[in-house]
């Protein structure tokens, strides 16, 4: 098994970074690889509680995952479990893996460290890394505009 850690400096507090992170009207902005839009988003951010995500790629495709929140600390830490429940790399397909984001005070926001553990192989390492990625580039775009729309008020 494999995992991958991805770290990215956020221009917002851990509250406001944590808030997208665990709620449906937050996950809704950024979940997914590329522009496509996020289709179902449910999540009860306690532990033992739920999550479903569902995503459309640009290409047309359908992704969804779900599973159960393991840790939850208010604008902290949030770990849970990930399934792939329909699309998603198929080395993984019936599979369970952990995905962990852990969020750190700094002076010009927060540091989001999210590692993605238990992966089966290094290529499905290399899909999800690539999938991330671009799921925390849109996470970054969504709470700078609303970073700039809370100063402007």
């Amino acid at each position: 098994m494999t995992s991958l850690t991805l770290v990215r400096r956020i221009g917002a507090r851990p509250e406001i970074v944590f808030a997208a992170l665990s709620t449906p009207e937050g996950i809704v902005h950024w979940w997914g690889p590329d522009e496509g839009p996020v289709l179902i988003a449910e999540i009860d951010a306690r532990v033992g509680g739920r999550f479903r995500l569902r995503f459309r790629k640009m290409d047309g495709t359908e992704h969804e995952a779900s599973g159960e929140c393991l840790e939850v600390v208010d604008s902290k830490r949030l770990v849970m479990t990930w399934q792939w429940t329909f699309g998603g790399e198929p080395d993984e397909r019936d599979k369970v893996s952990r995905v962990a984001m852990d969020l750190r005070p700094i002076d010009n926001g927060t540091e989001l460290t999210f590692t993605h553990e238990q992966l089966q192989t290094e290529i499905s390492r290399d899909s999800h890394k690539w999938g991330w990625n671009g799921a925390l580039d849109k996470l970054e775009r969504y709470l700078r505009v609303e970073s700039e729309v809370a100063t402007a008020r």
